[in-house]
């Protein structure tokens, strides 16, 4: 297959790219790799489309969100989630559809907080559980043969140490465990499914 791996260069990203090494991986970042793409500018995609052509699968393992005190967010910093890791990934799936081959699917990225609310979380939990939304109601709508699905993981143990203090209790997961995940989503048949690795 030929996939494009938009946050190829991030701790899911890196372990994705491991875990479908024998396709053909087309690694997009933000600010890193020899294809750029700022999710939150639809021209940004279509160039990056434009430029790799037809693909087998797009994945999405990037997006922003804020942690903060909600007495103290601002709109501004609850639209951070909003515009970057919600519609990103929005616009990633609404233009990349036209990209696809027969039978090609789009994998997108949410979080448990969404479940589970965290403290500070507020901005997770809103953004997560529309990523999901959109993704089931996608899934009914995409061209025939095309498939829509999330990767929905925990706090990953290599990011443990700066978030532990939001997840007390909780267990991290290995990027290698939720790389498993994105491959279950491009090599198998289910869509409109939230796939959580908790």
């Amino acid at each position: 297959m030929k996939i494009l791996l938009v946050g190829a260069h991030g701790t899911i990203g890196r372990a994705v790219q491991h875990a479908l090494s024998r396709h053909q991986i087309l690694a997009a970042g933000r600010n890193s790799g020899a294809l750029r793409v700022d999710m939150t500018q639809p021209a940004s995609i279509r160039a990056l489309f434009e430029r790799v052509g037809k693909v087998d699968a797009i994945i999405c393992a990037a997006g922003l969100l804020h942690l903060g005190p909600l007495v103290e967010m601002t709109p501004e910093q609850f639209r951070v989630g909003l515009d970057n890791k919600l519609m990103g990934q929005v616009n990633l799936a609404l233009i990349g559809q036209h990209f696809l081959n027969a039978g090609g699917s789009i994998t997108l990225t949410s979080g448990m907080g969404n479940e589970i609310p965290i403290r500070h979380g507020s901005n997770a939990c809103a953004v997560n559980a529309a990523i999901e939304g959109f993704a089931r109601g996608a899934a009914v709508e995409l061209a025939a043969g095309l498939r829509i699905n999330v990767v929905c993981p925990a706090v990953l143990q290599e990011s443990w140490e700066p978030l532990q203090s939001y997840f007390p209790g909780f267990e991290a997961v290995p990027a290698t465990r939720v790389a498993l995940a994105y491959q279950r989503s491009v090599e198998g048949v289910e869509t409109g499914q939230v796939l959580k690795v908790w």
